[in-house]
């Protein structure tokens, strides 16, 4: 009996390594000439330790003072950060063709830069970790909030990532919030500006496109879209302010679609579940869609319809 994998590997081999000479982007080969997801992954763990001390440490670690610890870790992260950086550089236009020793120091310069912002990271984790905690009843300790729910976990990896993104730093942005998006089903560009006391609920299929902007306490449910309108264009429409401004204190309940550069979420409002919005919505208003026709069928008798839900006087749906 013959082996048909032995009689046929030595063509498998050769067919597939000839394909790799078309020129293609998926045809590329340099090795270390990418930044190393599984690094970038590690740092982002490491940068949770650094921005929630006590809250993610190694329990291999036996320690006395935390302080020399934390010192340790911050200047680990710094090192292999600056390195993928320093990787990462080369796909920036401006600095693709430069020397080695300059493209180095840029990196440099860029992850100081960087850590310089993490005080600064933090202040806004701690609103965003009391938005959260006033802001959801079923919330019971503000531990619980750091450790298990997703909304805090993606905004943090965010606020990490968009500092990069200022940066002008390639790649490491978004392999950061693409992570989260894969952690926690909350999609968030690096490049979305988001305000203080930032509050995700629930959380799962929440977009926020790169040219958001999000004032300060503002609240989404889960589901929520803040897109673009079309995206037809391609290419063209690259640095183009394509997603919508939601102003302070807005609240947008869970399915709502919020899309457009031009569209502006006046302070103040209340966008309920489900709604389909492409216009700019004044200060203070509410928005909500008509109860949709249900039909209650009780055995062989004629469907009872009815279209005006018993609805307390909040009129919006939440969890």
């Amino acid at each position: 009996m013959g082996n048909v994998i032995e009689n046929e590997i030595n063509g498998i081999v050769s067919d597939i390594l000839e394909d790799y000479n078309h020129g293609r982007a998926i045809d590329k080969i340099e090795l270390f000439q990418q930044p190393d997801k599984d690094i970038i992954v590690d740092i982002i763990h490491k940068l949770l330790k650094i921005v929630y001390p006590g809250y993610f440490w190694d329990k291999s670690f036996r320690i006395y003072t935390a302080n020399n610890n934390l010192s340790l870790l911050i200047e680990d992260v710094m090192y292999n950060l600056n390195k993928q950086i320093t990787i990462a550089l080369r796909f920036h236009q401006d600095w693709k063709d430069v020397d080695e020793n300059e493209l180095v120091e840029v990196a440099q310069r860029i992850s100081v830069a960087f850590f310089k912002q993490i005080p600064r990271i933090r202040e806004h984790l701690e609103s965003d970790l009391e938005a959260a905690y006033d802001g959801d009843p079923a919330a019971y300790y503000k531990d619980e909030i750091i450790l298990s729910y997703p909304g805090q976990l993606a905004i943090t990896i965010n606020r990490i990532a968009h500092e990069l993104y200022l940066l002008e730093v390639p790649l490491i942005p978004r392999i950061m919030t693409e992570y989260a998006h894969s952690r926690t089903g909350i999609d968030i560009h690096p490049g979305a500006t988001i305000g203080k006391y930032f509050f995700i609920d629930h959380g799962t299929g929440i977009v926020i496109g790169e040219s958001t902007v999000i004032g300060e306490h503002v609240k989404i449910y889960q589901g929520v879209t803040l897109g673009a309108l079309s995206t037809r264009g391609g290419q063209r429409l690259k640095s183009v302010k394509r997603h919508p401004t939601i102003e302070d204190n807005v609240t947008i309940y869970s399915g709502a679609s919020i899309l457009g550069g031009e569209t502006v979420i006046g302070k103040n409002a209340v966008i309920g579940s489900n709604a389909f919005i492409t216009k700019s919505i004044q200060e203070g208003t509410r928005v909500s869609i008509k109860n949709q026709e249900l039909q209650f069928k009780y055995g062989k008798k004629e469907p009872i319809v009815k279209n005006d839900l018993e609805m307390d006087e909040a009129w919006y749906y939440t969890i």
